[in-house]
Parts: C-alpha cells; structure tokens; sequence
C-alpha cells in the first residue's frame, strides 16, 4: 500500500468508535440476558399452562431458537459487510436488534391474542439471532480495523467489557424490578420496561455509527478494487483450516462464558444452596469484576502475543475450574465470589484474545464472513447448550462438580486448535490479502 492510501485514525476518532462498537454489542447481550433473567415472568405471559416447568421450556426453547439463527445471520452479515462495507452493516444490525427487542416490550400476551402471542415472540426472537449473527464479529472488525497495531487487544478488549457489563446491568434491572414491584406490576407491565429500553440505546448506537466513517481497511481494499465478490465461497475455499483452528478455541470462549455469565447463578443455587437473591449479588459482583480486568487482558495479550494468551487462558481454566466449582458449591458466600471470579478470570482471557484473534486471522477482503462463521458457530454449539449440558452431566453422573469436567475437555481442545495457529499480534490488518504495510499510531500519525 502506498503512503498516500494510508490514513490517520485520531484518539478522539478511536474512542468514538469504541462507543460506536461497543452500544450495539451492549443491546444485543442485554437482550439475551434479560430474556434468561426474566424467563419465569415470560413463561407466564406467552405459554400459560398448568404446568409451571412445561412452560418454562417453551421460553428456553424459544432462547434456543435464537441461537440456530445467529449462523445464518452471521453469513448473511459477514457477506454483506465483506461487500459493502463494515459501517453499514453495523448499523442494519444494531437497528434490526433494537426494533425486534422494543417489539418484545410492546408484545400482546397469550390472555390477549391468543396463540399469536408465543408465534410473534418467536420470529422476533428469530429476528434478534439472525441480526446478532453479524453484531460480535462485525463490531470486532470495526474496531480493530481501526486500532493501533501494538495495542489492538487493548481497543478490542472494550467489546467484552460491553458484554459482561450488559449481562451486569440485565441482572441489576431485573432484581430491581422483581424486588420493587407487586407481582401483578411486574406481571402486567414491569417485565416491559427492560426491553423497551433498547429502542433509545439503538437510535444512540445507530446514530454513533451511521456518523462515523467506514474502516481505513475496508477503504484500502475498496480503492484498489479487491473487495471479494462471493466473500462466503473464498472463505471456505481458501480459510477452512483456520476457521477449525480458531473454532476450536473459540469454544473454550463460549462455554467458559456461559457457564460464567448464565449458569453459575443457578448452579449457586442448585449446589450451593444459596438463595436467588444472594446467588444474583455475586454474578453481579463478578460480572463486574469481569468487566473491570478485559483492558488488562488485552495489554497483557498485546505485550505476550496471541499464542501466549490462549496458552495462558487455557492452562488457568485448567487449573482453576474444579476449584472454582468446588467453592461455588459450598455455599459459602465469600466463597462463592472467590471461585466466580477465578472463572471469570480464564473467560475474559479467552474473550479478548477471541477479539484480537477474529480479525488478525483473517484477510480483510474476507474477515467479516470467516470471523462470523467462526464464532457463531462456535457459541451455537458450545454456548447456546452450556446450561442444558451442564444439568444433564449432573442429572446423569449424581456429581455437582461434572460441568468442571466438560469444561477441563473443553479446554484441552480449545488448547489444541489455539495453538495450531500462528502468531499474528504484530501483522497488519490491512489490504486485500494481508501483508500491506498499514500503521496507525495511538496518536494519530501513520507509521
């Protein structure tokens, strides 16, 4: 790339992207977290019956059917946005999330229409995993495509900051809603209120994202007319060995993510006897804790490298998962917070190296389509069925402790395919094919 095509990307530019990056990861997992929080609440509303628990798999099994849709959104996505551009893609996602989950809030109940109700929450929720499908990778791209070369974990590390602190404010919103109001506010019009407030964080995430402009990357690779033009058929034509590779890894990031951020709460109450409120309080407490350590992630991933990240985030799950779920089961309150944590501490590893490594895998021409098919699938198959896996291993083998297992298995493969791949913390994200020399100083000048 010659000099003349390079451009300098300003502090004040980076942190608007940032926030632009970040407000539609936060709507997407706020979504997804109230839906889990508020399930019982939902379950009464769209699927009444006489059976409480039937019901409640009708809800989880219409938060599973998300999950099916995010592969398919993150093809149809990742083409888009290896076609036109990062930005616009960006903001057709983050608009479609917000609407369908303010449609959530406006909803008629079964009592009201009828068997229409749980049909119309279904295609929304369908709607809300095909537009999440093109969210976590697109917004990866977005913003390391526009970060400093030595310091990209470090601006990517503010995606998952976005994601455990949505999961914190979901479980805040819901334990203040159920805890203020009567069961019939919160029945009639109180389990809304969390979703209408996607409608106002969506048009400030479109409105960020539609004013900036689109990636120095893409713009390189649309200048010189190297955008791909079947972006799907060249990625799995020429990146399927990198896509198993960083799949692989890519799981460890899901798994120890949900078994983090959704199961733990409720394998507090199971195995540890702790009360919904009290179990509640500690995610709260180490989702931000969670939140607080993703920036020291990513300069210890960008001082170490990519490939001694997730050695390190592999090899501390290792070590500290059956403690971890040794101490969440003893029903001690402190405790509980201590072995949360250690959890805490190989997922956020695993998910800002999982950010620097979607983008840096990847060629430019292709990076939207290879990186949403990767961690999309990933999170599907690991992710979406940590809870059910979690409640089987225990239903079936008696011991509280077997999710610690699957985990530790995971992990050995995650290690295996990590590890398979180069070093890439130093590359260049920038041209067609990779090897332009493109630099952007965190200062503003090009290097």
């Amino acid at each position: 790339m010659t000099t003349q095509a390079m451009k300098a990307v300003d502090p004040a530019t980076l942190r608007r992207v940032i926030c632009a990056a970040a407000i539609g990861n936060f709507v997407e997992w706020f979504d997804f977290a109230v839906y889990g929080f508020l399930a019982t609440t939902i379950a009464q509303q769209f699927f009444p019956s006489g059976d409480p628990s039937a019901a409640l798999l009708k809800t989880f099994a219409v938060f599973a059917v998300a999950f099916a849709f995010r592969p398919l959104g993150g093809i149809f996505f990742g083409m888009l946005g290896d076609r036109v551009g990062r930005k616009k893609t960006l903001a057709l996602t983050i608009l479609l999330m917000a609407g369908a989950t303010t449609l959530i809030g406006v909803l008629p109940n079964y009592a009201a229409i009828g068997v229409l109700a749980p049909v119309l929450l279904t295609l929304i929720r369908c709607a809300q995993g095909f537009s999440a499908g093109g969210e976590y990778a697109g917004a990866c791209a977005y913003l390391m495509e526009h970060a400093p070369r030595t310091q990209r974990a470090w601006y990517g590390s503010f995606v998952p900051v976005s994601t455990f602190s949505a999961f914190a404010c979901a479980a805040v919103v819901a334990y203040a809603l159920e805890s203020s109001l009567s069961l019939d506010a919160m029945s009639t019009w109180g389990w809304r209120l969390p979703f209408l407030l996607a409608a106002p964080l969506g048009l400030v995430g479109l409105y960020l994202r539609w004013k900036l402009d689109e990636t120095p990357a893409f713009q390189a690779v649309a200048n010189e007319a190297a955008v791909a033009h079947s972006p799907l058929r060249e990625t799995l034509r020429t990146h399927g060995a990198a896509i198993c590779c960083l799949g692989a890894f890519v799981s460890l990031t899901a798994l120890s993510f949900y078994m983090f951020t959704t199961y733990f709460a409720t394998y507090l109450q199971v195995a540890g006897g702790l009360s919904r409120a009290t179990a509640l309080l500690v995610s709260v407490i180490a989702l931000i804790f969670a939140a607080a350590i993703c920036p020291l992630a990513g300069m210890f991933s960008d001082r170490v490298g990519r490939r001694a990240t997730m050695a390190s985030a592999g090899v501390l799950l290792l070590v500290v998962v059956y403690p971890a779920f040794l101490m969440a089961s003893s029903g001690s309150f402190i405790a509980s917070i201590i072995g949360v944590m250690l959890l805490a501490v190989g997922a956020v590893l695993c998910g800002v190296v999982t950010a620097a490594l979607l983008s840096e895998t990847f060629p430019t021409r292709t990076r939207y389509t290879a990186s949403a098919i990767t961690y999309n699938m990933a999170y599907t198959i690991f992710g979406g069925t940590a809870p059910l896996v979690a409640t089987w291993l225990i239903t079936t083998t008696g011991s509280n402790l077997s999710p610690a297992f699957y985990l530790m298995a995971v992990a050995v493969l995650a290690l295996a395919g990590g590890l398979a791949l180069p070093e890439t913390s130093k590359i260049s994200l920038h041209g067609a094919d990779g090897s332009d020399e493109f630099e952007v100083s965190p200062l503003g000048s090009v290097a």
